[in-house]
């Protein structure tokens, strides 16, 4: 057995087999998926045992959207004893690269979530015990392949490794993060996460200075234009709602009590619009591009709500109606299923003649 193993939020386990049954395909990596409902992982399982380390290295994490974490996964250790389950690793392992880094990791599920505490003992004789059988280097080295030990339950595990560029940095491919305290809304932490997922911090500095313009659409209350505004924009908020007092308070903040399909920017001055609108995907899709094309914008966030089914197969027909509003200009744009993200996902467009 050799495959793909990708975590994701219980729950969407079809819609990341899907896009991974696709996506492999276009890499001519062929096999099947294994799912199991609100299990929060996947197993793409390759029909060719080197399909599996290959498919890792040319589908990286940051292609792959209801993906949180991913690594080439090379054994399945089952019946574990209790008594000496490191043994048995070690043998498995012994035709890895060496490793310069250890995550002994779970599934984000109820009955995962039990296994954090065995996880977090567990790891520091395992890490002792690679280290001594040289399949991991004395100290963590961000160059090397990352080792993962991926429990399902105390006696099953798989077990793999992924190239660091392709690892997120969060344990369990999550990004924790606290609602601040003067935040309007939770809503706020899916533009920050977003932001800090789609750009580099070098990236966040240079392209989030103080005194740019932004745009909210559907802002009401407030929680991305929060996320503007602590990063020291001017933002013009529309939403026929009323905004929270204290973002109308800082004098930044100027309100439009208008539709957010129909309002127009009277300048072309603004870089970033953000946008959460409760709407039909490919409606909104168009509407990003359009203010993208229009030069309305440079950059773009935006929020898709996906239905409770086919949610691929939406998010396809979202990024194609994109392809076709933007013609033949060059343009970037990421997708990711973020943590603070429920039923939708979030986006990130611009052009490429924007750097």
């Amino acid at each position: 057995m050799a495959g793909l193993l990708a975590y994701c939020r219980a729950g969407f386990e079809g819609d990341l087999a899907n896009e991974l049954q696709e996506k492999a395909a276009q890499l001519e990596v062929f096999g099947f998926a294994r799912t199991k409902a609100n299990s929060a992982f996947v197993l793409f399982d390759c029909y060719q045992q080197d399909d599996a380390e290959r498919l890792a290295r040319q589908l990286p994490l940051s292609q792959v959207i209801f993906s949180r974490q991913q690594f080439a996964c090379l054994a399945v250790l089952e019946a574990l004893d209790p008594t000496d389950r490191i043994s048995p690793i070690l043998a498995a392992c012994e035709e890895f690269p060496l490793c310069g880094d250890l995550r002994v990791e779970y599934p984000d599920t109820t009955e995962g979530r039990e296994l954090s505490k065995f996880c977090r003992k567990f790891s520091v004789p395992l890490r002792q015990a690679l280290r001594k059988a040289g399949k991991l280097t004395q100290k963590e080295n961000p160059k090397k392949p990352v080792l993962f030990a991926f429990f399902t339950s105390s006696q099953q595990l798989f077990l793999g490794f992924a190239e660091p560029a392709s690892v997120s940095p969060h344990a369990l491919g999550i990004m924790r993060l606290k609602t601040p305290v003067d935040a309007p809304s939770r809503s706020s932490l899916k533009l920050d996460e977003a932001i800090q997922t789609f750009l580099t911090p070098t990236e966040q500095e240079s392209r989030f200075q103080p005194g740019m313009h932004g745009v909210d659409l559907g802002a009401c209350p407030g929680g991305w234009t929060y996320q503007l505004v602590r990063r020291g924009l001017f933002v013009q908020s529309v939403d026929n709602g009323a905004m929270a007092p204290s973002l109308m308070e800082t004098g930044q903040v100027r309100h439009y009590a208008e539709d957010g399909f129909k309002f127009r920017p009277k300048k072309k001055n603004v870089h970033w619009l953000v946008c959460d609108m409760v709407e039909q995907p490919v409606r909104v899709a168009r509407l990003m591009a359009d203010w993208v094309t229009e030069g309305w914008c440079k950059e773009a966030i935006f929020n898709l709500k996906l239905p409770m089914k086919r949610r691929f197969e939406t998010v396809q027909q979202a990024l194609q109606a994109i392809e076709e509003a933007m013609g033949s200009r060059a343009y970037r744009i990421q997708a990711k299923h973020l943590y603070h993200d429920r039923e939708e996902i979030t986006l990130h467009l611009r052009l490429k003649s924007q750097g």
